[in-house]
């Protein structure tokens, strides 16, 4: 068993997909028999993304979709600083836990603890930017405490390759986002989700996620307005993001907003699916506002191959690291006439649903968040 503290780059709670993601992994963590503390920024002000810092278990545990509870510790933090503070000040609280093992994705941190001589993993989901970014990357491949680099995609393990000297593998490891396969065993199907979720009884195809610019959010209204006898919905978003989407849905009678739910509940939406829809754009937004197109690893894409449902995705480079013709439809991005077109296929086809479905849910299996977790820290020292 290892005692490790994992830093996190967000404050907690909050509906961000990284908050989530860190989430995931501590609780994997947990499962597999690890003592584990979060590490997570207290800002001076009320944040716009906080849903309020003095939530606890067990709530926190339905807002991630946890099985299991562990130490969180809010950390202060000054805005202004751009968590430096906070990187230097998490690193030294691993030493009130007795940490064996840092697991972070804030690199600040990552570098204050090699520098300490702390035994680091540092996880990341982009190339870094500006003057610090690269120059905090370099200090942690150069140290003794790092341990492991952790990538979300083959791009990205490629990009990072030609800009950075990285160490012999396996330091560097690809290990995609993950699902709790668990949560997805025994769904009911789509007519029985949608009579427990009090939603219409209609061929529905589902989206779950964030509302920002490029998930394809357009391209679901405009396919509503064609496919006047199929129900859309839309499940997630910011308020202020919803409150748009909602606007630019008025009049379309065949569109369900119903905002954010836990994530616990979050598999029976997507059960309620008979078809599930990621159509993201050729640019895609982060909740930070840069572009994540070239290498993202959206949590929706393995939560919809657990959820068994036929997939219609946009035909990027990096999902096709995951996808292929057998368990997706995969269709230019932003092309209402292809999409329009094949999800009326599919409606026509409850054959061709089903094997799609269910060579998503064999494709599931590789997935699994405490999989995930294991195999990054085997060989980790």
């Amino acid at each position: 068993m290892k005692r490790i503290a994992c830093i996190a780059p967000s404050y907690l709670p909050s509906r961000r997909a990284n908050t989530f993601q860190v989430m995931k992994m501590a609780g994997a963590l947990v499962e597999l028999g690890h003592a584990v503390q979060m590490i997570v920024p207290l800002p001076g002000g009320r944040h716009p993304e906080n849903l309020g810092t003095g939530l606890a278990w067990p709530d926190l545990g339905e807002h991630y979709g946890l099985r299991v509870e562990f130490g969180i510790e809010w950390v202060p933090v000054s805005v202004p600083l751009r968590g430096y503070d906070f990187g230097l000040r998490a690193a030294s609280r691993t030493r009130a836990f007795e940490s064996d093992l840092v697991f972070t994705r804030h690199p600040q941190a990552a570098a204050a603890a090699v520098l300490r001589r702390l035994p680091t993993i540092l996880e990341v989901h982009d190339v870094p930017h500006g003057k610090m970014g690269p120059l905090l990357m370099r200090l942690f491949l150069r140290s003794r405490g790092a341990r492991r680099l952790v990538v979300i995609s083959d791009a990205l393990l490629a990009d990072l390759a030609r800009e950075f000297r990285l160490p012999q593998a396996p330091f560097a490891v690809v290990e995609r986002d993950g699902v709790d396969l668990d949560r997805f065993a025994d769904l009911p199907g789509p007519e029985a989700a949608r009579t427990a979720l009090g939603l219409p009884e209609r061929f529905t195809a589902g989206y779950t996620g964030h509302l920002y610019a490029g998930r394809g959010v357009e391209t679901i209204l405009d396919l509503a307005g064609r496919l006047p006898a199929v129900q859309f919905l839309l499940v997630g978003g910011r308020d202020a993001d919803l409150a748009r989407v909602r606007s630019a849905a008025a009049g379309l009678e065949n569109v369900s907003l119903p905002g954010f739910v836990p994530n616990v509940d979050l598999p029976t939406y997507q059960a309620a699916c008979d078809v599930l829809l990621m159509p993201y754009g050729e640019k895609v937004a982060a909740s930070s506002g840069g572009d994540i197109a070239a290498y993202l690893s959206p949590m929706k894409l393995f939560e919809y191959l657990a959820a068994g449902r036929p997939i219609l995705s946009s035909d990027l480079p990096v999902l096709r690291e995951v996808l292929d013709e057998d368990t997706a439809v995969l269709l230019p991005p932003g092309d209402v006439d292809a999409w329009a077109a094949a999800l009326a296929d599919l409606r026509a086809d409850p054959a061709h649903r089903a094997r799609l479905g269910a060579a998503a849910k064999t494709a599931a299996a590789g997935y699994d968040w405490r999989a995930r977790a294991e195999r990054i820290l085997a060989g980790s020292g």
